[in-house]
């Protein structure tokens, strides 16, 4: 038993700790130890997906209890996947609020912060459903901490809209693994798989129920149709950093519903065949087309960064939706290429509304602002791979699951919508590039020169932008790492095997 496992989980919130209690009065010593701790999650990241890649599943018992009684975190290739591009995403957003001094605009940020990341990292460690719960509450707590961060109406406004939503999720969820404990009597992810099996098929409504309610959970914290209201407006309002990293956030409920209806509702599961991918692939397709319909209509950055992300994940939920090895691949090629963008949208859009004074992200004619050149660069690449346009990771990933859909009944009007609407993303990232920088406003030369910038920013911003094109470079390599994490996903025994059996 490996205790690297755990360190994801503890090494935030111990330090989250320490930040409050030991450091609240010391802004500079905030900032080293909160970036030397993500740095050292990064590299104990990178260690754990070696470790995942020999296709060997980990188990950590905590205080040496075995499954099903005991609480256990599983280490593998998707939960080894899904640390490391957090914590690669996490160190970059911290870097840029360090530069920008997003960080000292409120209260305890580094502590919300790290316990953020304690709670994504236990949501995508846990082998046991209560627990993933236990991890989501953790990450919602601090995310209504940091949401509001820096103050002022609209966000206050925003974030009592994020809270309720996220309320009613967590109510519901609640309910939904009542259901399955009175049905099967376990919430262990692995011996959940096991007792639904047994279920007869005519027995097994009260299983179906319990199933839908958790697609119900999932949907809403992945911003799926009709379930998405929360997500414009926050990502919208919220501190530039806080929704960045928000870009794993609605990757965490689409990583619940292929981990839960991979190991315990999958496609050999009588009580619940053919209903979850039915009741997915409309509502995917409906958000695709709602998220660049808002493109085109956002007459503000912020918003148009957050349809933006609405229509990244209604592409990656119609490759997931297909339960798959091929789709699943290419499904979770388009959640790396997402998340890295996402964030790197958000980003640019905060460099905007800062140089850009009173106008804000406002997309009309504004006065040239500093360092002009690179950060219409920046958005200008983002843009193209948000878009899913050559060369970038979006056309890669867009590719690849047109090519895995092919044997899905809804082909034709998956191409359809995916093709259509990059179309119409295109047209409103350049309508919106355009309006911001290439129709500058003349200068009347009362102006004052722009005052100078902080570089660290500006490396945050274009290390994403190298990340994305990492992507696209070194597709064939991580497609390698992808697709056998597919292959591991839908032959869940082992997984069963290593958690019932202690590792």
């Amino acid at each position: 038993m490996s205790h690297w496992i755990i360190a994801p989980v503890v090494l935030p919130a111990v330090l989250a700790a320490i930040l409050t209690l030991a450091m609240r009065h010391h802004p500079p010593l905030q900032r080293v130890f909160s970036i030397a701790g993500v740095a050292t999650v990064l590299v104990v990241a990178i260690g754990l997906t070696m470790q995942a890649s020999s296709g060997a599943i980990e188990v950590y018992e905590l205080g040496n209890w075995p499954a099903p009684f005991g609480i256990v975190l599983v280490l593998d290739r998707l939960s080894a996947l899904m640390v490391l591009v957090t914590a690669v995403l996490a160190l970059v957003v911290l870097l840029y609020a360090v530069g920008t001094g997003w960080d000292q605009r409120g209260n305890n940020f580094h502590a919300l912060y790290q316990f953020q990341l304690m709670g994504i990292f236990g949501a995508f460690l846990t082998g046991d459903a209560f627990n993933l719960f236990v991890f989501f509450e953790v990450l919602l707590i601090a995310s209504y901490g940091l949401m509001i961060h820096g103050g002022g109406r609209r966000r206050l406004k925003a974030g009592v809209q994020y809270v309720i939503y996220n309320l009613l999720g967590s109510t519901l969820f609640l309910f939904a693994l009542g259901t399955l404990y009175a049905v099967t009597g376990t919430l262990n992810m692995a011996d959940l798989a096991v007792r639904a099996a047994e279920i007869p098929v005519e027995d097994g409504a009260l299983l179906r129920v319990g199933a839908v309610l958790l697609l119900l959970v999932f949907a809403i914290k992945a911003a799926l149709l009709p379930l998405h209201f929360w997500l414009p407006e926050t990502y919208a309002e919220a501190p530039a950093p806080v929704a960045a990293l928000f870009a794993i956030m609605t990757k965490v409920g689409a990583y619940s519903i292929l981990r839960m209806y991979t190991l315990v509702f999958g496609p050999d599961l009588g009580a619940t065949a053919d209903l979850i991918d039915q009741l997915l692939i409309y509502a995917a397709l409906i958000t695709l087309v709602v998220g660049m319909v808002g493109i085109l209509g956002a007459k503000r950055l912020g918003r148009l960064a957050a349809f933006a992300a609405i229509g990244s994940m209604g592409t990656m939920l119609i490759a997931l939706s297909g339960f798959r090895p091929e789709t699943t691949a290419a499904a979770l090629y388009y959640m790396i290429h997402s998340t890295l963008t996402g964030a790197l949208l958000f980003l640019v859009v905060d460099l905007v509304r800062e140089r850009r004074g009173p106008m804000g992200g406002a997309m009309q004619p504004g006065p040239r602002m500093a360092q002009h050149g690179m950060i219409a660069a920046l958005f200008f690449g983002a843009a193209i791979a948000m878009a899913g346009m050559p060369p970038l990771s979006g056309f890669v990933g867009k590719l690849l699951i047109l090519d895995a859909v092919r044997g899905m009944d809804e082909v034709w009007l998956i191409w359809a919508v995916i093709l259509v609407t990059s179309l119409v993303a295109i047209v409103g990232f350049g309508q919106a590039g355009s309006a911001i920088f290439w129709k500058v406003a003349p200068e009347t030369g009362e102006e004052p020169a722009p005052a100078p910038q902080p570089a660290l920013p500006l490396v945050a911003c274009f290390v994403m932008l190298g990340g994305i094109v990492a992507l696209s470079v070194l597709a064939g390599p991580v497609m390698g790492y992808i697709e056998a994490t597919a292959v591991q996903l839908h032959t869940p025994e082992g997984y069963i095997a290593a958690v019932l059996n202690g590792g």
